[in-house]
C-alpha cells in the first residue's frame, strides 16, 4: 500500500501496512516510512 510520508515529502510504500476502522467507521491503513521510520496513515474509500 502507498502513501505519502510527510516527514520525507514524497509518496512511498508503506511497511507493516495494517487495515483499521476509525471511530467514525471509515476504514485506513497503517504502516511505517521505510526511509525515516514514521508513521503512514492512509484513508480508504468506502
Amino acid at each position: 500500500m502507498e502513501g505519502y510520508c510527510v516527514k520525507c515529502k514524497k509518496k512511498q510504500e508503506m511497511k507493516d501496512a495494517k487495515e483499521e476502522t476509525m471511530k467514525n467507521g471509515r476504514k485506513a491503513m497503517k504502516g511505517k516510512c521505510p526511509a525515516c521510520g514514521t508513521g503512514m496513515y492512509r484513508i480508504l474509500g468506502k
